[in-house]
């Protein structure tokens, strides 16, 4: 997807190795769910199945009991194997025919009333599996077991996603595209419909059930070995608290990532260990306050969430201090206003309903109405923003303000990717799109923490750094952004570096040169630089490496399939330090040892 950054669509690679995985620890909650539709089967067919053993075993014990007689006229009595065989073709409709002996009228009338009987039997059973099929508890047991059998065959790392709305569909794109696994759980079946339409390059277990059930996040893998992350999308901030508790409580271990716009919840799931909880209005706020304070952090912050192939965009120029109006308070409205104020900044908000708390100067009134924004001072305000629920009314005040106020600083809310196209021809100066905002930072922060640390660093810089970062990646992608993508400086990231890592002899300007001409330098841009527990933004060249440090660039596939050939080849790395080419083989190594240097 276009919305996520991304670092490797190569599937199979980890940045580090696998874990050994633990034993399952609470086997008996998956155990609770593996025989479901058995028993539903059970339970729903008994009478049925009861009814059909009860007419053959009458048949066949009428008939045996029945005197017959043979070819010569004497008395001949069926056996009951004989008569559970003849039973057997008739009541299944196959009718072969054999017959031990001719049968008299008194078997005759038997064998039709036990046709009858049987057709009657047949009638009622397969109209009870006709129902079962339609049976919603049926339909979810059979889908339960097989989800539990999907997610237990898995054998390689994934992530449970407990929420597959907006959010968790742009998540699950980008993890995809990594070749990163997961699993979905979600109440909405028109939801995992969706997942089961998508081209995804993996089968996606999507489970239809409740967050809160305990039982269906063990079914989506919540104790599986190989679960290394748990994300909590839903729409129900109880629903992600469940999740980040039962998370918490049964694998302690795991990283968790979780939404919720309340922070009496946020500080709630706090208090279970140590989960990354995104609220998309304190995101968006904190991000508007950089475009006040730093617009080119705003400007590099924007383009790297954006992914790879995003246009840069443009730098806007902050504007002056002033008066702010604010439409739509509500929970956005809210937060949006204290960041603002935090900033020292006026901020008049406007409301349907007086603000009872009295924390800010309110309008009360339609914020749609001309006279209700003027009554607020919009004419003369440097910023608007138009934070209702609804994008339509936002679109609409977004126009009135620009109308009223020509040249103001403009922040709107999208509710609904829908309404992309309109926003981008409204060409806003800052867009909140919330399932937006929650998806990057769940990905930053559980594929490439590097990134992450980037983005929590760029507010710790002044903004000229954050311009040349800017004009660099500009000068080298151009105005569209390269792939980012990491590398790790070990024994199975590049083991041709071993012995120069060891030493303290490679700098990053000699790994970033090219193995072809060394004098060429690589088209990469070093963004972070891990080292032990430091980072380093946008480190330079004269950097030494040591081993196991971890590198985050952007660049093209290109240029990162040359640099791989420096990380695998051992006879890559003397060249780039030392300019001298040495064999590249076993074989020609042990050649060129025979051929002697020449004199002088």
């Amino acid at each position: 997807m276009g919305g996520l950054p991304g670092v490797s669509r190569r599937r199979g690679t980890r940045d580090a190795a696998r874990p050994v995985p633990p034993r399952r620890r609470h086997p008996e909650l998956a155990r609770a769910t593996q025989s479901g539709a058995v028993f539903v089967v059970l339970r729903r067919l008994r009478a049925p199945l009861i009814t059909l053993i009860l007419v053959f075993s009458v048949s066949v014990l009428g008939l045996s009991l029945i005197p017959g007689q043979d070819a010569q006229g004497r008395p001949a009595d069926m056996s009951v194997f004989d008569a559970f065989y003849f039973m057997s073709y008739t009541a299944t409709t196959i009718g072969f025919g054999e017959l031990p002996t001719t049968f008299t009228y008194a078997q005759r009338m038997w064998v039709v009333v036990t046709i009858y009987l049987t057709v009657v039997g047949w009638a009622y059973a397969i109209g009870s599996v006709l129902t079962l099929l339609q049976d919603r508890a049926f339909r979810r047991a059979v889908t339960t077991g097989h989800v539990t059998r999907k997610v237990a065959r898995l054998r390689e790392p994934f992530l449970l996603m407990a929420g597959y709305g907006q959010t968790g569909e742009q998540l699950g794109e980008a993890l995809d595209g990594l070749g990163r696994r997961f699993t979905v759980i979600d109440r909405d079946e028109q939801r995992i419909d969706v997942l089961e339409l998508n081209t995804s390059h993996a089968d996606v277990p999507g489970l239809v059930g409740d967050a809160r059930d305990l039982h269906a996040l063990v079914v989506a893998g919540l104790d599986h070995p190989w679960c290394e992350g748990v994300v909590a999308l839903t729409n129900d901030d109880q629903a992600n608290l469940a999740v980040v508790m039962s998370t918490a409580l049964l694998r302690p271990e795991l990283p968790v990532v979780a939404r919720t716009t309340s922070a009496v919840v946020a500080e709630r799931m706090r208090a279970f260990g140590s989960p990354t909880v995104i609220n998309p209005f304190d995101r968006f706020g904190d991000r508007l306050r950089l475009a006040l304070r730093a617009p080119s952090s705003y400007q590099l912050t924007t383009w790297l969430e954006s992914g790879p192939g995003a246009e840069l965009p443009e730098r806007r120029e902050a504007p002056a201090p002033g008066r702010w109006v604010v439409a739509g308070h509500g929970t956005f409205g809210r937060h949006f206003a204290s960041d603002l104020r935090a900033e020292g900044l006026e901020v008049v908000t406007i409301d349907p309903r007086p603000d009872e708390d009295g924390v800010a100067p309110t309008v009360v009134g339609d914020a749609s109405d001309p006279d209700v924004l003027d009554r607020a001072g919009l004419a003369g305000a440097v910023g608007f923003v138009a934070g209702t629920d609804d994008d339509i009314t936002n679109i609409s005040l977004v126009a009135e303000a620009r109308r009223l106020a020509p040249g103001v600083f403009v922040a709107v809310r999208q509710n609904s990717p829908a309404s992309d196209p309109l926003f981008a021809a409204l060409e806003v100066d800052a867009l909140l799109v919330p399932t937006a905002v929650v998806a990057h930072e769940a990905y930053a922060q559980l594929s490439t923490p590097l990134l992450w640390r980037l983005l929590r660093g760029l507010l710790d810089r002044d903004d000229a750094w954050a311009a040349a970062m800017t004009d660099r990646l500009h000068e080298q992608c151009g105005r569209h952004l390269d792939p980012l993508w990491k590398v790790r400086l070990d024994e199975d990231g590049a083991p041709s570096l071993g012995g120069w890592l060891e030493q303290g002899r490679l700098t990053l300007g000699d790994l970033l040169r090219s193995p072809v001409d060394r004098d060429r330098r690589l088209a990469a841009v070093p963004l972070v630089l891990r080292q032990g527990a430091e980072h380093l933004l946008a480190p330079g060249d004269d950097v030494v490496l040591r081993p196991g440090d971890e590198l985050l660039l952007a660049g093209r596939p290109a240029v990162r399939r040359a640099l791989e050939a420096t990380l695998l080849d051992d006879a890559v790395p003397e060249y780039l330090v030392s300019g001298r080419r040495v064999a590249s083989g076993w074989l020609w190594r042990k050649l060129g040892r025979r051929v002697p240097e020449p004199a002088g």
